[in-house]
């Protein structure tokens, strides 16, 4: 199968990093070093090689080093299928975030055509515990591995009810200062819910017969209360005109797919997840990232890149053995943090060690 994996990752005054430079070969990558080196940096770094605003979903201003903010540059060489790709993205004060693949100007969604990439974070740990919001924006994330439009369909409708909000609040009564907004929120609501759907039933045929050590996860889009998204475009729009009275009265949207939750149940025990104990949310969580890949694997054509921020800090040596095992069977290029190289202990040669260490307020980064 053709790969999909950057051979060559440059960082200038990105977070912690000065100036950082990776050669790589395709293998997976396992980087180590103290708290506060900038291993999950790197990590965020890479993630600004897909839609969004990366991992940590931080403005263009707080990835820029400190205290010199002089704006930050992150280039990379990827290979892409059959393909190589030359990809950067940067920022200058006072600008705008700026993309380029081949050294031509584009949209952060091109970055989604030529490469798919997921992953897990610490902060995620808690997601069936928390609010909807945050597992609206993991359902978001597979969404757009599969479907990379999706992210602009959320920005579009996020933008157009940011606005039918402030007109509710104000408390304005006429319907023409409405319908074009509430168009807009119900074409782009409707594609976010399609695929949403869309990226739920590929991860359930991934799950489906899968061979692995994870536990599998029911999953199902539910939504607050009474409001369910009407599934049609014109459905959509006449729901939202028909409730604008509730809404004044509420002084902001209360239908659509801003108010939809994903449910998930542990498949074996028929437990909801957000009763499961912290190891098994853990392993859930795994699970959904590795049947995501397999099931990119096949629709891209090659597995996605793999971001794991500490996720081998979590797992005891089983565990992780097979996550590594998993990781390398499906051919992709992950990229792993923690704290001592002996967390990648089961990777052996299979993996790209890479240190991090913080020397005069400077991360230096080393293989």
């Amino acid at each position: 199968m053709p790969g999909l994996a950057l051979t060559e990752l440059t960082l200038s005054h990105f977070r912690s990093h000065r100036r950082a430079v990776l050669a790589l070969d395709g293998r997976p990558v396992a980087i180590h070093g103290p708290n506060g080196a900038g291993k999950t940096n790197l990590l965020e770094a890479v993630s600004l090689f897909s839609p969004g605003r990366g991992l940590r979903r931080s403005s263009a201003e707080e990835m820029s080093r400190q205290p010199e903010g002089l704006g930050w540059k992150v280039s990379g060489v990827l290979q892409s299928l059959y393909q190589v790709h030359e990809v950067a993205t940067s920022w200058e004060p006072a600008g705008a975030r700026m993309v380029q693949i081949d050294g031509k100007g584009a949209t952060q969604v091109a970055l989604g055509r030529i490469a798919r990439m997921i992953w897990l974070v610490p902060s995620m740990d808690r997601l069936w515990i928390e609010g909807a919001d945050g597992r609206r924006r993991f359902l978001d994330r597979i969404a757009m591995s599969f479907e990379p439009s999706h992210a602009e369909a959320t920005l579009t409708y996020e933008k157009a009810m940011r606005e039918r909000n402030r007109l509710l609040k104000d408390q304005v009564r006429d319907a023409h200062w409405y319908a074009a907004l509430e168009r807009q929120m119900a074409e782009a609501g409707a594609a976010i819910q399609t695929n949403r759907r869309d990226a739920l039933d590929r991860i359930a045929g991934a799950q489906a017969g899968a061979e692995t050590a994870f536990p599998t996860a029911d999953l199902t889009l539910g939504a607050a209360d009474d409001s369910e998204t009407p599934g049609d475009a014109e459905s959509f729009a006449a729901a939202l005109a028909a409730g604008r009275s509730r809404d004044l009265y509420a002084g902001r949207t209360l239908i659509g797919p801003h108010r939809a939750d994903l449910d998930a149940v542990y498949a074996a025990k028929g437990v909801p997840a957000r009763q499961c104990s912290t190891g098994e949310q853990k392993a859930l969580l795994i699970s959904l990232i590795l049947a995501n890949a397999r099931a990119l694997a096949q629709d891209f054509g090659a597995p996605p890149i793999v971001l794991l921020d500490e996720v081998a800090a979590h797992l005891d040596a089983g565990r992780r053995a097979a996550l590594y095992d998993e990781i390398c069977a499906l051919g992709a290029q992950a990229w792993m943090t923690g704290t001592g190289p002996e967390l990648f202990a089961e990777l052996g040669d299979r993996a790209q060690v890479v240190g991090v260490t913080e020397t005069g307020g400077a991360s230096e980064v080393g293989t």
